[in-house]
């Protein structure tokens, strides 16, 4: 007689699944084991003990019945014959080996070091990824990175190896899943203060790979295209994008990369992208110190090959918004003299050389645009900012990107901005308008 799979048996019942049906925690469970459980008043998952949405909804877990049923089949082909098909063979060893990678992982009897062994196993057979999925992988692996107990987090900031390797393997694989996911109300448990405390000291003490899949992570959290999930999604990372340790993390990491971490400084870009994209998070991130973040990038990175200062600006261009962002940019510029300030920054993105001869490059127009715009919005208010814009070289670069190959938005926009900046032109600057 077959012995059955870990991953078949219903975590109350203990039994072989008939009915299997998937909570929004992610786990599975019988179906009549957890109607029991729900009709004696009990409101949680009975592994992980969340709270579970009202109202409850028990999705049929169809993958996972098919594949009981493939290993049924399996047995009885098995017993009525005197040798097994390779292919169930293989099927059956994947499961086994599934179950046993499982239990390692969720068991406080192995450490890190046979965690990382069997996260191997996975990241290397990656025909699994739905099979995985379906067997509520994906928030047994947030729990294990995002529920670090204290002792773990000693390990990880005194750079213990495998407690490390075993954090980055985790994320890779939740990575890995992400994309495969409809639903993935799992991603629910990155709400809890507890969870959200481990996301900031893994952006703080963790390595640079640790780091670059965090920003990731934020990253595919906002990118849903699914209209079911979307909300959820949006509520994540709306909590994400006001938690004030995260979002100083993200801006350290921005600010101060290593030479060989300016990798994870673009990750965060893309991760700060992914929250500004929220109105609702806008405050929370001017709040924090992100345009002073954004600028120093610009500064540091404009004449890098694929910056993300395009992008970067594209960012401020959103924050501009609040007038505490505006103030931002206008401090850093009287603080910082005419070097890697606000308004200059911005004036060394509206046009640049490097950029004239490659006309089908959206994401440097898009930079260009992104640029004018946001120095259309703080030129309006200040006239200490159209000084500084016309010092930094503004007329130049105007009349430049104007006889580019850029958008007939982008230049109706610098025709408004060179119009604004009339007022402070010198009478040696006449001949530039009659070129407009």
């Amino acid at each position: 007689m077959m012995s059955i799979p870990e991953l078949f048996i219903c975590p109350i019942s203990l039994e072989l699944f008939k009915d299997p049906v998937t909570l929004c925690t992610g786990l599975t469970y019988d179906r009549s084991s957890i109607q029991k459980w729900l009709a004696a008043g009990n409101l949680t998952c009975p592994v992980t003990m969340q709270k579970l949405d009202d109202p409850i909804t028990m999705v049929p877990n169809h993958t996972l019945r098919h594949l009981i049923t493939q290993w049924l089949q399996m047995g009885t082909q098995t017993q009525n014959s005197n040798h097994s098909d390779d292919h169930c063979v293989l099927e059956t060893a994947t499961i086994d080996s599934l179950a046993s990678v499982k239990h390692v992982l969720k068991s406080n009897e192995f450490g890190f070091k046979s965690k990382v062994l069997a996260l191997e196993k996975i990241t290397s057979s990656p025909s699994t990824d739905y099979l995985l999925l379906q067997l509520g992988y994906l928030p047994l692996l947030l729990e294990l990175v995002f529920g670090l107990v204290p002792e773990a987090r000693v390990l990880l900031i005194s750079e213990e190896y495998y407690c490390i390797k075993f954090v980055e393997l985790a994320l890779s694989c939740v990575l890995m899943l992400l994309p495969l996911g409809v639903e993935l109300e799992s991603l629910n448990m990155l709400k809890e203060e507890r969870k959200l405390s481990s996301f900031e000291v893994l952006l703080a003490c963790g390595s640079a790979f640790i780091r670059i899949n965090l920003c990731r992570l934020i990253e595919a959290v906002s990118a849903s295209e699914s209209s079911s999930s979307s909300s959820r999604r949006k509520r994540l990372c709306i909590v994400l994008g006001k938690h004030r340790g995260i979002l100083n993390q993200l801006v350290q990491l921005i600010l101060h990369p290593n030479d060989s971490e300016e990798e994870a400084a673009d990750a965060a870009i893309r991760a700060v992208s992914a929250l500004s994209s929220f109105e609702e998070n806008i405050e929370s991130l001017v709040r924090n110190g992100m345009v002073n973040g954004l600028v120093t990038y610009i500064t540091r990175t404009v004449k890098r090959e694929r910056s993300l200062a395009p992008l970067a600006t594209a960012i401020i261009e959103r924050l501009l918004g609040v007038e505490s962002a505006r103030e931002e940019l206008l401090n850093s510029n009287s603080n910082n003299g005419t070097s890697g300030n606000g308004i200059h920054a911005l004036v060394k993105m509206v046009f640049r050389v490097s950029w004239s001869d490659v006309d089908d490059d959206h994401e440097h127009h898009r930079g260009s645009e992104s640029a004018v715009s946001s120095l259309l919005i703080v030129c309006n208010d200040s006239l200490l900012a159209r000084e500084e814009a016309i010092s930094a070289g503004m007329l130049t670069q105007l009349l430049l990107l104007m006889q580019s190959q850029c958008s007939s938005s982008t230049k109706a926009k610098a025709r408004k901005l060179l119009k604004l900046l009339r007022t402070k032109w010198s009478q040696d600057s006449k001949q530039f308008i009659s070129m407009v």
